[in-house]
């Protein structure tokens, strides 16, 4: 077997599984009677013992057994789980993560799990043996799962079935060819091995063995790879068409067809959907300049090609972003273990609650949020849920509450963290930003708004000592770097005593972006149209001033304006006489951003922006005109 090729699909199913594992853990550690997370459990550490035992991880196939062993215990009722029987099993998962990756990186000679093993061992033969022990002399493991074949054996053909639906069946198809090589000579393989890696490949395969063991020997050796459904030996030789091979003889174009779609998935390595997404958005670019030249000949048959080069594109884009969009569960589902140890670190009690797992963001953009949700569920936990005495005392459940959710809003999804903790302490906040000089001495009250900025500042912490936990201060300002570079935003919700809400809305994905085109001066700036409400004519509608700010009439709604001219400090000139004003809307809050013509819709490609120092925080990236000039992305929720 060519280890190699199964090493990051080995890698990638071990952590879907482990993932899975501690998700369990925690649903059995809320109801501790309930019986499907154990069985659960034991399914999950089987599949990642057979699958390390596949690749020849034997360290790591071992400790999975033992703590397979120990579930199994439980299940059949020989253990009574204790308190410390879901630490314990935690401990172990954890291991074998790190175990996984130190395999998948060099093999698993490294990976020492120190006396894991033994208490697991321990632990399954007396309950009372969940606290750390060193193996009593004469105490055996249960035998752990052969790693290496047996080595030692005229004329039969032997038959293997992989069991459906098998983790890496390719791989256990290889490895009980190998087995049965350790027999004697192996000839007449059908289908040949090297297509044990394709789609059509079903799990069954056949061979001739010429070998002096028994039968008993080989069927047991060919069974120990782990997942085989069945292994059947005979005297007569097997057909191609017996077995129902896919070949060019017996409709194999057909059978392939049919048995990739009954696969339905492909993994795919990131970085060649990233690269695919690159060439697309140089496509994209090359079909905007196409059509900004056919204009040039209306009617003609540039322009009948280049609208159908323009509707293959788009089509083609489309497909690619889809393929790079992730359900949000594949972030989430760490945080659940997460705010398990931190409720436990603190002393308190807290329900985590995930809603919308379902919801898809682009790749790119889900593997930066994880850090940043993190950040803002570590504070929930530490700063806003109370120790249990202190909810008990102010009417409250002693049991605190923590939901992540994930909601779909139009071309923008929203991730939520609630609490219904103590709140943020807006009188405490202020007295801060007036000392460190972030807040005007004269001002009485904080908006939402401004509780955010103040909180966002770096170094900014209201906590009296450091801890291991929170204090330093570097939090909420990393949260909002993060969630800004890839064009989003955050908001906060909060009220004394009934918790906080955190709001982070990130585009669904970043790379290709459609976006309306406005001129101010004489340069062009792009705003993303999903943050777009309607566009109005600025100088045909009523004004007023709330606080002293100018704001639109707008059928009875009241919308402050921003002048873009102002904030980019555009030299004045001649103002056109009709201005355009575009409403938009981030989140709750509504602005209408007056500019000094539209020039239309295009879809671009965003390129990072480093933006220089003194540059106004209103850009979220840059990007390529049709014509090849570079034009800013303004950043929605730095003007609302």
């Amino acid at each position: 077997m060519d280890q190699a090729r199964y090493t990051a699909l080995f890698l990638a199913e071990s952590r879907e599984h482990l993932g899975a594992c501690n998700r369990l853990l925690l649903e059995w550690e809320r109801d501790p009677s309930a019986r499907e997370p154990v069985d659960g459990l034991f399914r999950a550490i089987h599949t990642v013992k057979g699958m390390a035992g596949t690749m020849g991880y034997g360290r790591l196939a071992d400790l999975a057994h033992r703590a397979e062993h120990l579930l199994d215990s439980l299940r059949s009722g020989r253990v009574v789980a204790t308190a410390g029987t879901v630490d314990l099993l935690l401990r172990a998962v954890d291991q074998l993560e790190r175990g996984v990756e130190i395999a998948a990186a060099d093999g698993d000679a490294q990976f020492d799990a120190g006396d894991l093993g033994e208490i697991l061992t321990a632990a399954a033969e007396s309950p009372a043996a969940v606290a750390p022990l060193v193996r009593k002399k004469g105490r055996r493991a249960p035998p752990a799962p052969d790693v290496e074949p047996p080595v030692r054996e005229i004329g039969r053909v032997v038959q293997v079935e992989v069991r459906p639906g098998a983790i890496m069946r390719g791989a256990r198809a290889y490895l009980a060819l190998r087995r049965a090589e350790a027999f004697g000579a192996v000839t007449g393989v059908v289908p040949p091995p090297a297509a044990f890696e394709g789609d059509a490949f079903d799990g069954r395969f056949s061979f001739r063995l010429e070998s002096e063991a028994s039968d008993a020997e080989i069927v047991e050796a060919i069974r120990a790879a782990g997942e085989i459904d069945a292994v059947t030996i005979g005297a007569d030789v097997m057909t191609t068409a017996e077995w129902q091979v896919p070949s060019a003889a017996t409709g194999g174009v057909a059978a392939r067809v049919e048995a990739a779609a009954r696969s339905g998935q492909v993994r795919v390595d990131r970085r060649r959907l990233d690269a695919l997404m690159n060439q697309v958005g140089e496509l994209v670019v090359a079909r905007n300049r196409l059509l900004e030249l056919a204009q040039a000949e209306p009617g003609g048959e540039l322009e009948a090609l280049g609208t159908r080069i323009s509707r293959l594109v788009s089509d083609l884009q489309s497909e690619i972003i889809q393929a790079r969009m992730t359900p949000v569960w594949q972030v989430f589902d760490r945080f659940p273990r997460a705010v398990r140890d931190l409720a436990r670190q603190l002393g308190k009690q807290v329900r985590f609650e995930m809603e919308g797992e379902g919801i898809e963001l682009d790749r790119a953009i889900l593997d930066e949020i994880g850090d940043p949700l993190l950040h803002v569920l570590r504070n929930a936990v530490d700063h806003g849920i109370e120790s249990p005495e202190e909810r008990v005392a102010a009417g409250k459940p002693a049991e605190g509450r923590v939901t992540l959710s994930a909601t779909r809003e139009r071309s923008s999804v929203a991730i939520r963290i609630s609490d219904d903790g103590r709140g943020i302490d807006r009188t405490a906040i202020l007295a801060k930003a007036k000392r460190e000089g972030a807040a005007a001495a004269d001002l009485e009250t904080v908006s939402d708004d401004m509780l955010l900025k103040i909180i966002a500042r770096p170094g900014f912490t209201t906590a009296e000592q450091l801890s291991s936990v929170s204090g330093r201060g570097v939090g909420i300002d990393v949260v909002l770097t993060r969630v800004r570079a890839h064009g989003g935003t955050a908001e906060i919700a909060t009220e004394p005593g009934q918790g906080t809400t955190f709001t982070l809305r990130l585009p669904i994905t970043l790379a290709i972006l459609r976006a309306l085109l406005a001129r101010v001066g004489g340069e062009r700036y792009l705003l993303p149209l999903s943050y777009v409400a309607e566009t109005v004519e600025y100088d045909t509608q009523p004004v007023t001033a709330v606080q002293g700010r100018e704001a639109l009439v707008l059928r009875d709604q009241v919308i402050p304006t921003v002048h873009l001219r102002e904030l980019l400090g555009v030299a004045p000139s001649e103002l056109p006489l009709r201005r355009p004003g575009l409403v938009i809307e981030v989140g709750d809050r509504r602005s209408a951003v007056v500019v000094d013509a539209l020039l239309g819709q295009q879809e671009v490609v965003v390129e990072p922006f480093e933006a220089p120092r003194g540059t106004p925080p209103l850009f979220s990236g840059a990007t390529i005109l049709a014509d090849g000039t570079p034009a800013l992305i303004l950043d929605a929720a730095a003007l609302v």
